[in-house]
């Protein structure tokens, strides 16, 4: 058995310094990696790396607008950026608006799609999706091609390659196997594909019986207990919606250091 066990500052170096494609597991508010999220952030306090990062999300969440709001995103590819019940994402929507971040047009097809073509190993998978819609106007990099049987025009979304996936799951083993629940979103087909997938689990036990990630997929394992806080992780704790509350609240203020201070020493981490 190979041993991956790592700790979060040596997941965290394992982003490269600019320009890394990063996907974060998870969805909407439910078992997003934060622990990671705000170690990456803190990382970026101290040494001004990672920069220029693009993120990919099949949802986009409260772990990418942290990293917005710290200036080290410049793209953003994704079908939804937002907070669900609490409303959008602040720091992504100013920085959408003032043309710092540079957004990337996805839907679930087009995620879907890429992923899929990175899965088989082709540059692009064909699909009726985005036909007659205004989205091939704003992608010109995504191409068209004509289906050799009927004639009929077709979407290639291109292959979606990423340098560096992190998924929280609920527990795994020092391998790497490990198990993230019902609610799995992309995080299987990200598994597959990343160049380099870290998994920050709630636990890490001797051996898992049954997993839904698998050992040959996983570079490195991270113990983080309540690592998706303030999302939540189903079934061992739910979001909490007065920490959402109070982010809300402290953004563009002289209480927001001292939040995103709070949150770091909740999940261990030393900002300097």
């Amino acid at each position: 058995m190979i041993d991956k066990r790592i700790s979060l500052d040596q997941a965290v170096a394992r982003v490269p310094s600019t320009g890394a494609r990063l996907a974060f597991g998870g969805v909407t508010l439910y078992r997003r990696p934060l622990a990671f999220a705000l170690a990456l952030l803190a990382h970026h306090i101290r040494h001004g790396t990672p920069n220029r990062l693009e993120l990919v999300c099949f949802t986009a969440g409260l772990e990418s607008d942290l990293l917005v709001g710290q200036g080290q995103v410049a793209i953003v590819r994704s079908c939804y950026f937002g907070l669900e019940a609490f409303g959008l994402a602040p720091h992504f929507t100013k920085a959408a608006g003032e043309g710092a971040v540079r957004v990337l047009e996805e839907s679930e097809a087009s995620l879907a799609s890429g992923l899929r073509a990175a899965m088989s190993g082709v540059g692009f998978i064909p699909s009726l999706a985005w036909q007659g819609t205004d989205l091939l106007r704003l992608r010109p990099d995504v191409k068209t091609v004509t289906d050799p049987y009927s004639g009929e025009e077709l979407t290639a979304f291109p292959a979606l390659e990423i340098d560096v996936a992190v998924i929280h799951a609920l527990e795994a083993d020092p391998e790497g196997n490990a198990v993230i629940g019902g609610n799995q979103g992309v995080d299987t087909e990200l598994a597959l594909v990343a160049g380099q997938v870290i998994v920050t689990a709630e636990r890490i036990v001797p051996a898992l019986e049954q997993a839904d990630l698998i050992a040959p997929t996983i570079d490195a394992v991270v113990e983080a207990p309540n690592g998706a806080w303030p999302t939540s992780c189903h079934p061992l704790y739910p979001l909490d919606g007065e920490a959402l509350l109070a982010y809300l609240e402290a953004i563009g203020t002289e209480a927001y250091p001292q939040l995103l201070r709070s949150w770091q020493d909740r999940h261990g981490l030393a900002v300097g």
